[in-house]
């Protein structure tokens, strides 16, 4: 990991933690938060599930954007709205709706895969785009727009990582 990525995951990690104070989640969970990384909010469906009914907030977007692979027009895409309308997001600094976070989350989710089967983001990025014979000649990224897709996208990434070819 360069110091980039270790930059990037401490301001991700700082902002997970400031997420989840200022949403003042109920006492169970208050004394899990103060120690909570992004890898670790990755792992805890409950926390999704919770981050994704309040809203991915811009700012959390950001850095989350930052540790994948997808250009503006790939999250646009993904999240299906315009390039205009993830500026005003932006500019805005405005919380995404459940839809899309929930898209940002399963992105966040697939990078985090991705990058641990392959080590290298540049590395990824190119499976991405890049025809795969076990999903049906297509190349993973076209699949990651829907939840079935992913969740092929996922099943494909670990039997690569288990060294199990289809």
């Amino acid at each position: 990991m360069t110091k980039t990525d270790s930059k990037i995951t401490d301001k991700l990690d700082k902002e997970i933690v400031s997420f989840f104070r200022q949403s003042h989640l109920d006492d169970k969970y208050s004394s899990s938060i103060e120690n909570l990384t992004y890898s670790n909010f990755l792992s805890n469906r409950l926390l999704i599930i919770y981050i994704i009914k309040q809203g991915v907030p811009y700012s959390l977007f950001n850095l989350i954007q930052l540790t994948t692979p997808f250009t503006d027009n790939d999250w646009a895409n993904i999240l299906d709205i315009s390039t205009k309308s993830l500026q005003r997001y932006k500019q805005t600094s405005k919380q995404f709706k459940s839809i899309q976070s929930e898209k940002i989350i399963e992105m966040a989710e697939v990078t985090n895969i991705g990058l641990d089967v392959f080590g290298d983001i540049d590395k990824f990025k190119l499976w991405l785009d890049t025809p795969n014979y076990s999903l049906g000649n297509l190349k993973p990224f076209d699949l990651l727009k829907d939840s079935y897709g992913k969740e092929m996208v996922i099943s494909e990434l670990t039997r690569i990582n288990f060294g199990i070819l289809s």
